[in-house]
């Protein structure tokens, strides 16, 4: 896909519950689709792979960090620890 191909998927907006305070998560569906079957295969809930995310993003922003976390696992490069 290109620039040009077209609007991309859109996000979806979730509030969670991250370090005790709530916050909103922007994700296109796939990827919350994606973070769902990782939570499921390392027995978390999904609010736990977020705080386990969370945790060891350092500076990124929460929505990149969860898509970079999710791109790693598709590659084989995450398992359940």
């Amino acid at each position: 896909m290109t620039a040009g191909d077209g609007p991309a998927e859109a996000t979806v907006k979730r509030s969670v519950s991250v370090a005790g305070h709530r916050t909103s998560v922007s994700l296109e569906p796939a990827f919350w689709d994606a973070l769902k079957d990782i939570a499921k295969e390392q027995g978390l809930s999904l609010a736990a792979l977020v705080a386990k995310v969370d945790a060891a993003r350092g500076g990124a922003n929460l929505s990149s960090a969860l898509r970079v976390y999710a791109l790693a696992w598709a590659r084989g490069q995450v398992r359940a620890e």
